[in-house]
């Protein structure tokens, strides 16, 4: 609700701060800078209702706001100076977009009087950020500040999530204006179409070979246990999106794992066999879809798509069945949906289930680390409700086909491959849940991208547990370079510090794991320092994924 109009003026930079307030805000992600001096003087005067987190690099900046964002459905707020801090910040934008969460990033900009003359740092925000971002505006009067702010927190989180970029001209923010606070607008979240859920049951009455596939953002504790209660209650099969494993208990007899970036073979083939496609708060992207290759872009395997956003429905794949929805909203109504009496697919579902068993089960490998294992003894002693992050990279593939997350938990990965993402991720997690577990995983490539990071951490009071698996290279890309050029080895091998003594080196707790057993003691030896932790995971680098060596890869090239 809008506060009655103050009769004294306020700065932009005091209204901006207040805008904050009223929509909500908790914290701020920033790397400070001269083009927002006031609205820096704005949260200080908030500092009891907002709490300003100083970070050390605009895009770990965004990375943290986007977690926040991910975890409590409200959007994130990130603040970065022009120019080069908005270009830093922009693959935290383009995170969100891909990742469907919702933003708010506030970026300085040049007095307008400058405009257009190539001024100091200057660039045209609304072209720059547009392909990558639901909604880009400048606030160039002081006046429009609560009108304009509060737009952006509704753009965010309206329909499918996403980023809004908001430009703040310098010196509109010293300008006075008295006007009143605007909050959010309240709305009641779209419902299925009354014939959506007849619909959609009469389609699974007919079917033999249903798999359901859970993704998208914003899902509430309560959407969660609804939509599990539907699928479990229909002995439905259940796949997660890319990097969206906190949105089913992976130990559940109905759980088929993760459709996505290096999917396993045997789920892949389910999909294939499967003749109706529950995909429920997921795009039908490339990663889901295999490439667009999994199901026929014209509709012959009937798909039923439940998305927020209209025009994700059928924006690649024909479907048989389209709901715009909510996806709480669904969930809730298909939770109260009288069940099928007597579905005809537990062999499938427990088909489907037993080729998730098998390839979770740990191979034998090379050597002292057998990372597989060491994982799942890692699950065994993990809190109920440890929220998990990863970076981008061959090493994220281990804890997603071996380890298994249970309700409570909370997974937050880069669903557009961003390197980078996983420590400042679990800063921004740290912050927001101050009392949970926060793990997370890192190849030694993406730590070194953005783990000074680790700095505000400890400025700030965080301690997430930090697994840096080291193989000294650029995994994902070696992999690839070994299937093509086998052999040539160029531009992808790295030298690495010691991780451990890193850490060590702001005050904090560091470990050194080679062998398969050290994993879990080094574990809750870095959860007890109560600090900011390194674990380092020394990987052979000749496993250059779970399921190929680098000799295996350059002997299947060479029968090519």
């Amino acid at each position: 609700m809008a506060d009655a109009a103050r009769p004294e003026g306020r700065t932009g930079g005091q209204l901006l701060a207040d805008a904050l307030v009223a929509n909500g805000a908790t914290h701020v992600f920033a790397v400070p800078g001269e083009s927002y001096l006031d609205l820096l003087d704005g949260l200080y005067a908030q500092r009891n209702r907002i709490e300003l987190v100083t970070c050390r690099f605009e895009a770990g900046a965004v990375h943290m706001a986007e977690a926040q964002g991910k975890l409590t459905g409200r959007p994130g707020v990130a603040v970065v100076t022009r120019g080069p801090g908005a270009c830093h910040a922009a693959i935290g934008v383009h995170v969100a977009q891909q990742d469907s969460t919702p933003l708010v990033l506030l970026v300085g900009q040049i007095p307008v009087s400058e405009t257009d003359r190539e001024s100091f740092q200057e660039v045209d925000y609304r072209r720059f950020f547009s392909p990558i971002a639901k909604w880009v505006t400048q606030i160039d009067e002081a006046a429009r500040i609560p009108e304009l702010m509060a737009h952006a927190f509704d753009v965010a989180v309206s329909g499918r999530p996403g980023p809004v970029v908001v430009a703040l001209s310098e010196e509109m923010q010293k300008h006075l204006a008295a006007v009143p606070d605007i909050g959010p607008q309240p709305l009641l979240p779209p419902h299925p179409a009354p014939d959506a859920l007849p619909r959609l049951m009469a389609m699974l009455e007919t079917s033999e070979r249903p798999l359901a596939i859970l993704g998208g953002s914003r899902w509430t504790p309560e959407g969660r246990a609804a939509i599990r209660d539907f699928l479990v209650g229909n002995d439905i099969p259940v796949a997660v999106a890319f990097r969206r494993q906190g949105l089913f208990d992976g130990t559940s007899a109905h759980y088929a794992g993760d459709l996505g970036v290096g999917a396993d073979a045997g789920l892949v083939a389910k999909a294939r066999e499967a003749d109706l496609i529950l995909a429920i708060g997921t795009r039908l992207g490339e990663p889901v879809s295999q490439g667009y290759t999994l199901f026929d872009l014209a509709g012959s395997q009937p798909i039923v798509h439940v998305h927020p956003e209209q025009t994700e429905i059928g924006r690649v794949h024909r479907v048989a069945l389209g709901i715009v929805a909510e996806v709480n909203a669904f969930a809730h109504a298909a939770a109260a949906t009288p069940r099928i009496a007597a579905p005809r697919w537990s062999g499938w579902r427990a088909a489907v289930r037993a080729a998730r068993e098998a390839q979770s089960k740990a191979p034998e490998y090379e050597g002292p680390l057998n990372l597989a294992v060491a994982l799942q003894e890692l699950e065994k002693v993990l809190p109920a409700d440890t929220i998990f992050t990863t970076d981008a990279g061959n090493f994220a593939t281990w804890p997603t086909r071996f380890m298994h997350l249970r309700d409570g938990q909370d997974f937050l990965g880069p669903t557009n491959g961003a390197m980078g993402y996983g420590v400042p991720a679990a800063i921004g997690a740290a912050i927001t849940h101050p009392g949970r577990t926060v793990l997370c995983f890192v190849g030694d490539g993406g730590a070194l991208m953005t783990g000074q990071e680790i700095a505000t951490a400890f400025h700030h009071g965080a301690a997430p547990i930090i697994l840096v698996f080291n193989n000294g290279m650029y995994g994902t890309i070696r992999m690839y370079q070994e299937r093509t050029y086998p052999g040539r080895v160029s531009g992808t091998a790295l030298t690495n510090p010691d991780f451990a003594r890193f850490i060590e080196s702001f005050g904090g707790h560091g470990e050194v794991v080679t062998r398969t057993e050290e994993l879990v003691p080094a574990f809750q030896r870095a959860k007890a320092s109560g600090k900011p932790a390194i674990i380092e995971v020394r990987m052979n680098p000749e496993q250059v994924t779970n399921r190929a060596t680098i000799a295996q890869l350059r002997a299947q090239a060479g029968k090519r």
